[in-house]
């Protein structure tokens, strides 16, 4: 009984360990590092969603067991977000579920309609769990291009002439988490149209919609007419209102997908604590100021960041949205790869970053870099990554410096 467990075996090291591994060692021995591994929002949930929490917790009535597919109250503001933001109607009762966080609501639609051996199609790289939660589900996962343009067309198109069985669903998650690209309405309409043709599901992740830098307003794909024919998309309150901890998300578009999730739902849980339910409406119906806010400071960060880099001679795309920055390794450190270059980073300039590999093996060339710090600290990291790279500049770093126990 030694053996691994069948599921299990299909799951790669998590990589990002070693860093966290190396991250708890410093820290423990009292080394200040700038924390930008992980994307998680460093502001307070605004006053007014933390009151309405406050008050629904206090009335007793609210501790019972809620409802697994989300209040009426909450599923009703969700279409109305969508109302107000992208002139989408959407039907609450069948066309909306509320779900923990859209992380749990990928995973359990993904359990709910894959079948052993069925062929998902995924951009790489991109969010784990866009990938292994088909994996756990039993899928065989091919990749396509991140990138929302004519390579993850064409190589749409190979997947369905090529792919034995056939694709049965198509992810995609724009503004990209880890790359920040975005996406328009044109391509939105181009991949539906191909969906439609080939009965193949599109799952979008649109948990970023809110965070966005320039004239670029992300679209929804519930905009492209018929597009609730074969899409669901997935949105969450955790980066739009600073409410990760809250574990609150959305599933709306196509009624088949969401009734799918549903029942897998109702067999696992009981909803998100009540409170917690009504706090999230409050959010939604009520002033968005915050956002804009939020907005704002993720933009200021932004600039601060690359600018930052620029001066350390490290040339970083400016994002157009998303919270992070897509950074390619320096080029005399590209040898390394992502997770040796991000211990290096973490010994030589105390700044924690995400290994480009842990989003699949076509980002080994990158490093992610989380916009959760103030201004402030972000500078201070870009002090210490500007001494690191111009320390010596004699030529190619040949090995990893060595962290205790990173492995």
């Amino acid at each position: 009984m030694t053996e691994e467990f069948h599921r299990i075996r299909r799951l790669p090291p998590y990589v990002f360990a070693e860093v966290n591994s190396a991250k708890a060692k410093a820290r423990a021995a009292a080394e200040d590092i700038v924390d930008l591994g992980m994307g998680n929002p460093d502001s307070p949930t605004p006053p007014h969603i933390v009151a309405k929490l406050i008050e629904a917790v206090a009335d007793p009535r609210t501790h019972r067991y809620s409802a697994s597919k989300g209040i009426p109250g909450l599923r009703k503001a969700l279409a109305g977000y969508y109302d107000r933001r992208f002139n989408v109607k959407l039907d609450p009762e069948t066309e909306v579920v509320a779900t923990l966080g859209s992380k749990e609501g990928l995973a359990n639609l993904a359990a709910a309609i894959t079948s052993p051996g069925d062929t998902i199609l995924v951009p790489n790289p991109s969010y784990p769990i866009h990938q292994f939660g088909f994996v756990l589900a039993g899928a065989s996962v091919r990749s396509i291009p991140c990138t929302p343009d004519d390579d993850m067309l064409s190589a749409l198109d190979r997947a369905v002439k090529h792919s034995v069985p056939k694709p049965t669903a198509l992810i995609v998650n724009f503004p990209s988490n880890p790359t920040a690209m975005l996406a328009d309405l044109y391509f939105y309409r181009q991949i539906v149209d191909f969906a439609r043709k080939h009965e193949i599901f599109i799952l979008s992740d649109l948990a970023y919609a809110e965070i966005y830098f320039g004239s670029n307003v992300p679209p929804s794909i519930l905009e492209v007419p018929g597009a609730k024919d074969v899409a669901v998309e997935f949105t969450s309150m955790s980066k739009t209102y600073n409410m990760p901890g809250w574990r609150m998300g959305f599933a709306a578009g196509n009624p088949r997908l969401v009734s799918a999730l549903t029942r897998v739902k109702s067999y696992l849980d009981y909803g998100a604590f009540a409170p917690i339910q009504i706090a999230a409406a409050a959010a939604l119906n009520g002033p968005q100021d915050c956002v804009q806010e939020m907005r704002d400071l993720y933009r200021e960060r932004r600039d601060v960041m690359v600018k930052g880099l620029a001066s350390a001679g490290w040339q970083v795309p400016s994002p157009e949205g998303s919270m992070f920055l897509w950074a390619p390794i320096p080029d005399r450190f590209k040898h390394l790869g992502s997770v040796d270059f991000a211990k290096l980073l973490l010994a030589k300039a105390k700044v924690a970053v995400a290994p480009g590999i842990g989003f699949g093996e076509h980002g080994d060339g990158h490093v992610r870099i989380a916009l959760v710090e103030n201004s402030q600290r972000i500078r201070q990291a870009m002090r210490g990554i500007k001494n690191f790279l111009t320390a010596d500049n004699a030529g190619p770093v040949d090995a990893p410096v060595e962290t205790p126990d990173a492995a």
